[in-house]
């Protein structure tokens, strides 16, 4: 498809569901925390680093992609790195337009590092709230973990429900840890009212999306195989899938990287819209996948021929798909209303 003469990006009022905090590092706060943690990069230069993690991340393996993830951590393991990290994410969604984010993390990733689930949560909550973006944390538990820590983090997140979390999340490697392993970790989520949503469908088959569905999430981190399915095969998932009211929070750029999409132009993001399910699309992890969302919202329209109604009608679902509360969500969509009025949408 030729190029769009829409250019002004920025100026459409965007939603980001799906970010997690320890995958956006700017690459010279990655170098700054490194050289305080005495942690060796493999570069020492922010556009080297950058390259360099894009490069590692752009391997079509799900596992080779969360490598890059060792450094991260283990740079951001004090309470100041964490607000820092925190802080500048939200800044850096708010400069480019969104007008509504939620950011992800495990704090328990940070614990052999010298630093507590606990107080990593207090900072990042600290970081996000000092950006002028309205956001909420979701905090991920690791589904490779045992479901005893798992559970933990979900306790976790009821803990802070009213200092700014929003959500509880099943991350890491899907393939061989079905989300069924952690039903007690869901079971405690859900009670606390805690809005869930749960990788999967990404390395894994499109059923799984359907059992996260069953388990009581509302969103689903990337889904993409949800649509994957052999011809005259009944039920269809995304029939399913649509009929739940389930909301896919999709990183096509992410996708291409671990191997979910061939590239951006045979993304499935086109025929889950055609399936009438409810998508948006968000960044997963700037760093990793040297992306921002004008980045890739500019690419599905110009390589998978999405039209710009289509992206904004996008933008609306993740609003209302949005954990955050209803006044904050209002505040958004009508921003949004407003930019399609004035451009005639």
């Amino acid at each position: 498809m030729p190029k769009t003469a829409f250019t002004d990006w920025t100026a459409l009022p965007k939603v980001c569901l799906h970010e997690h905090i320890d995958g956006g590092l700017r690459p010279q706060t990655l170098i700054d925390l490194a050289r305080q943690r005495g942690l060796k990069l493999p570069h020492d230069e922010p556009v080297a680093v950058g390259r360099w993690m894009a490069d590692n991340a752009n391997s079509g393996s799900l596992v080779r992609y969360l490598e890059g993830f060792a450094y991260t951590v283990q740079a951001m393991a004090t309470e100041a790195a964490c607000e820092r990290v925190a802080f500048e994410l939200a800044e850096d969604a708010r400069e480019e337009g969104c007008v509504l984010g939620e950011f992800r993390m495990a704090p328990q990733l940070f614990e052999p590092f010298g630093l507590s689930a606990e107080a990593a949560t207090e900072a990042l909550l600290r970081g996000l709230q000092r950006s002028a973006l309205p956001s909420g944390l979701i905090v991920c538990g690791m589904r490779q973990m045992a479901p005893d820590a798992t559970l933990q983090a979900a306790r976790l997140a009821a803990r802070y429900q009213k200092d700014g979390v929003i959500g509880f999340d099943l991350a890491g490697p899907e393939r061989g840890f079905p989300a069924a392993q952690h039903r007690s970790a869901i079971d405690t989520a859900l009670a606390a009212d805690l809005g869930l949503t749960l990788h999967a469908g990404e390395a894994d088959e499109g059923h799984h999306v359907i059992a996260a569905g069953r388990l009581g999430a509302r969103r689903i981190g990337h889904g993409v195989a949800v649509v994957r399915q052999a011809a005259g095969e009944a039920p269809r998932w995304s029939d399913i899938a649509r009929e739940m009211g389930l909301h896919f929070e999709v990183c096509p750029s992410s996708n291409v990287h671990t191997g979910a999409a061939a590239s951006i132009a045979e993304h499935p993001i086109a025929a889950m819209v055609g399936a009438g399910l409810s998508v948006s699309c968000s960044t997963d992890n700037r760093l990793m996948s040297a992306t921002t969302l004008c980045g890739e919202l500019q690419a599905l329209h110009e390589q998978a021929g999405l039209s710009l109604q289509t992206l904004a009608d996008m933008q609306a679902a993740g609003m209302h798909a949005s954990f955050l509360p209803a006044p904050v969500r209002a505040g958004a969509l009508a921003r949004l209303q407003d930019w399609k009025a004035a451009n005639g949408l």
